[in-house]
């Protein structure tokens, strides 16, 4: 229902930062929460951080919490992922996914995804 489409991703020295966008189609984002998955080649996609339509809740994967931050503007219909301290084991497509009222942590919750940035950090 609602259109995702992902930017900001690249390559990047480990210790590095990025800063990822998810920018969102339709007149009713606050509405939506909103989360970053990841998936590495081989591997499942897993969860790394959420956000509550409103902004007040926040979710992180353990493996990102101190170092990722999420947040949004809902009057830009844009949510962002601000990574800093990269390490190599962050490589991955990045995908922002939304759902239509709270926020969960588990990708079958989702319903509208984005086309995936590449991240890449090297050492």
């Amino acid at each position: 229902q609602v259109q995702l489409v992902e930017s900001g991703g690249g390559l990047v020295q480990a210790g590095g930062s990025l800063r990822l966008t998810c920018a969102a189609s339709g007149r009713t984002f606050s509405g939506y929460s909103v989360g970053w998955f990841r998936q590495a080649p081989g591997k499942k996609r897993d969860f790394v951080a959420g956000i509550s339509g409103n902004g007040v809740s926040t979710a992180y994967a353990d493996s990102v919490k101190g170092r990722f931050t999420i947040s949004r503007d809902n009057a830009k219909n844009t949510v962002y992922l601000q990574m800093n301290s990269l390490k190599p084991e962050d490589t991955a497509v990045y995908s922002c996914a939304g759902r239509w009222g709270l926020l969960k942590t588990v990708e079958q919750s989702f319903d509208s995804w984005g086309q995936g940035t590449q991240v890449t950090v090297s050492s």
